[in-house]
């Protein structure tokens, strides 16, 4: 299976089941009563649950409710299935939950989601005391893949950082000693070479091209263009290799 993140809603009405992955349940609004092979607890607005692959479970949810589950294959985490079934959310985590549920809610799908994921898992294994220093910096291969996918969204440092679940600041290190440059040099390189392979392959107007790339104001992204190739759009359009 491919590991997952999606928004439910849960009925009144009591249901019961298994599957064959482990499964996130984070509380975004209201609770969800479970029992997990008759030990009762409550997912809500403090706490998460964990239901272990091969758990057959029940589940009701009382009030309006809304859910971030997240589907995690048995293989992507080592000892998952020895974590405490419900944990409590401290105020960090639950910064994150709403992140991701907002992400969720505009740009659901792609590889960002799935480095988010896997960020996720990794904060809660530090905190049962797991080694997740080892393999790749998930935290900014999240945020560089959020960059790949969302360039032509106005993006900020705040809003990168989020992703990181990080401050500004840290993002700034973090990204400059992973990608070797800081995630706006990455941002901007991103968009002009989109942008140079617009002004060559289409017929696009130029402020189309702008627009494109991110860009509401054509004399700002003449600018940039500008400075990153030596030449305008205009020049570029007319001159570049086919």
């Amino acid at each position: 299976m491919q590991p997952a993140l999606e928004l439910r809603r849960y009925s009144q009405e009591t249901k019961s089941h298994q599957h064959d992955y482990h499964q996130l349940v984070l509380p975004v609004q209201g609770q969800l009563e479970m029992t997990l092979e008759g030990r009762g607890g409550c997912a809500d607005e403090s706490h998460l649950a964990l239901v272990s692959a091969g758990i057959r479970h029940g589940f009701a949810a009382p009030v309006s409710n809304c859910f971030i589950v997240a589907d995690i294959p048995t293989d992507w985490v080592q000892g998952l299935e020895n974590w405490p079934a419900f944990q409590q959310l401290d105020a960090p985590l639950r910064q994150y939950v709403q992140f991701l549920y907002a992400q969720l809610q505009q740009h659901p799908g792609g590889a960002a989601e799935r480095h988010m994921l896997m960020l996720l898992v990794q904060l809660l294994q530090q905190r049962q005391g797991g080694d997740a220093a080892k393999g790749p910096d998930q935290r900014m291969l999240a945020v560089r893949s959020y960059i790949d996918e969302q360039f032509n969204q106005p993006l900020t440092l705040a809003r990168l950082a989020a992703v990181a679940n990080l401050s500004v600041r840290q993002l700034s290190t973090r990204f400059r000693e992973f990608q070797g440059e800081t995630p706006l040099q990455y941002l901007t390189r991103l968009r002009m070479q989109r942008a140079q392979w617009l002004l060559q392959a289409t017929p696009l107007p130029i402020q189309q091209v702008a627009e494109a790339v991110g860009y509401s104001s054509l004399a700002a992204f003449s600018d940039r263009f500008r400075q990153f190739s030596g030449q305008s759009p205009r020049y570029y359009r007319q001159h570049a290799p086919r």
